[in-house]
C-alpha cells in the first residue's frame, strides 16, 4: 500500500476512490476522484452528489481546461506516471500560479522522497509515495533546505522576502 503525506505529517487512510466508469453509475456518497474528460462531461451530476468530487490530471492535460471548472472541487490530483516524467511540476505551478488553485494538490504516482521538496515548491501539498518509500523518512525532504534562491509558489527569491521593513521604508 502506498503512503500518503502532506508536509505536516503521515495521513492515514485516504478516503479517495478513483472512479472511471460512467458518471450515471458513480456512488452517491463516496468521494470520487475523476479524470478531466470525465469532470467535464459530467461536472453537474457529479457536483449534485452528496459526495465531494475531485479531478485527477494526466501530464499531457491542459490545465487550462480544468481552470474554469475549479470550483465545486476538493482536490486536484496530477499523476506522475514514471520517475522522468517531471510535466506534472509545470501543472502543479500552473494550477496555483496561473489558475488560483487553493485547495489540496496532490501528487500521484511512484514518488520518491527525492522530489518532495522540488513538488512542494511548485505548490503540491500532499504526495503519494510509491510503495515501499518511508513515510516518516521521507518528510525530513521538506526540511532539506534552509534557504532558496529561486522564486516559487511556496514563497519568492531572498531578495524580494527581504524589501520592505515593518514601518514601510527599505531595509
Amino acid at each position: 500500500m502506498r503512503s500518503l503525506i502532506t508536509r505536516h505529517g503521515i495521513l492515514r487512510g485516504d478516503p479517495w476512490a478513483a472512479f472511471d466508469g460512467p458518471p450515471a453509475q458513480a456512488p452517491a456518497h463516496a468521494d470520487l476522484l475523476v479524470a478531466l474528460d470525465t469532470w467535464l462531461a459530467a461536472r453537474e451530476g457529479l457536483r449534485a452528489r452528496p459526495g465531494r468530487t475531485g479531478v485527477r490530471l494526466a501530464p499531457g492535460d491542459d490545465p487550462a481546461r480544468l481552470a474554469p471548472a475549479l470550483d465545486g472541487l476538493s482536490l486536484v490530483a496530477v499523476d506522475f506516471p514514471s520517475f522522468t516524467d517531471g510535466r506534472g511540476f509545470s501543472l502543479g505551478r500552473l494550477l496555483r500560479s496561473r489558475h488560483g488553485w487553493r485547495g489540496e494538490l496532490r501528487a500521484t504516482g511512484p514518488l520518491v522522497r527525492d522530489v518532495l521538496f522540488p513538488l512542494a515548491r511548485c505548490g503540491f501539498d500532499a504526495f503519494e509515495l510509491r510503495e515501499g518509500e518511508d513515510a516518516a523518512a521521507a518528510l525530513s525532504e521538506f526540511d532539506a533546505f534552509d534557504e532558496v534562491y529561486q522564486a516559487a509558489v511556496d514563497r519568492g527569491a531572498p531578495f524580494e522576502r527581504r524589501t520592505m521593513a515593518d514601518d514601510g521604508g527599505l531595509r
